[in-house]
């Protein structure tokens, strides 16, 4: 798949290799500078290694597709097995997270911002099925119709969307989300798997599986 952000790797290959450059010069130049001058001269070596590890860890639509598949295509099987062998009368979910999770939400920056393949299939796949498909994200509560909306459009069947209202705004993230479960269990459900990037999606229980997408230390929301 060709990348959404290819100015991000020729943005990236230029910036490595005009810091390796002044990395690479700094030493000649200490050579014959003063004390004072040496000393500027490897903070700026230092500086310029520092940007140029920053900039090549630079995560590019493809990685970031490649590794969403990885956790996908594990998670696929596991939910296929539980979906295929209900408890008598049980009503099963799965809960997903929106950003960088349903939908690509930091790359292409366009509204309606498209699904994130890998977890569409997977999704749709439950939803052939009879499973419920929960939405609970820490987006406030303004742009709930925008984001049904955008679902809708990228391909989803939302059996609720939990977004956060404005007392919901001063919680912890992680508490939020974890009553939001424990409000979809109160329904009847049970969830089955629950989808996110970020820690927060995922801890608190209340699904008896959790699958962790790819954040890169926080570089995704």
């Amino acid at each position: 798949m060709r990348s959404r952000r290819p100015w991000l790797r020729r943005a990236s290959v230029t910036a490595v290799s005009a810091t390796a450059l002044v990395a690479l010069a700094v030493p000649a130049q200490a050579a014959t500078a003063p004390a004072a001058s040496a000393s500027v001269t490897t903070t700026t070596a230092t500086a310029a290694r520092a940007t140029a590890t920053a900039v090549a860890a630079a995560v590019d639509y493809e990685t970031w597709q490649r590794d969403c598949r990885a956790v996908m295509d594990r998670a696929l099987p596991q939910l296929t097995q539980r979906i295929a062998n209900p408890r008598p009368g049980e009503k099963q979910a799965i809960v997903l997270d929106i950003d960088n999770t349903a939908l690509e939400s930091d790359f292409g920056f366009s509204f309606p911002a498209p699904a994130n393949e890998p977890v569409l299939e997977v999704a749709q796949y439950a939803q052939e099925r009879g499973v419920a498909v929960f939405f609970v994200t820490a987006r406030p509560g303004i742009v709930g119709a925008f984001t049904e909306y955008n679902l809708d459009h990228a391909g989803y069947e939302s059996a609720g969307l939990y977004v956060r209202g404005f007392l919901d705004l001063f919680r912890n993230v992680a508490e939020y989300k974890t009553a939001q479960r424990v409000d979809i269990e109160s329904k009847g459900y049970t969830i089955i798997g629950n989808i996110g990037n970020n820690t927060t999606d995922l801890s608190g229980g209340h699904a008896e599986r959790t699958y962790k997408l790819p954040d890169y230390d926080g570089r995704l929301s």
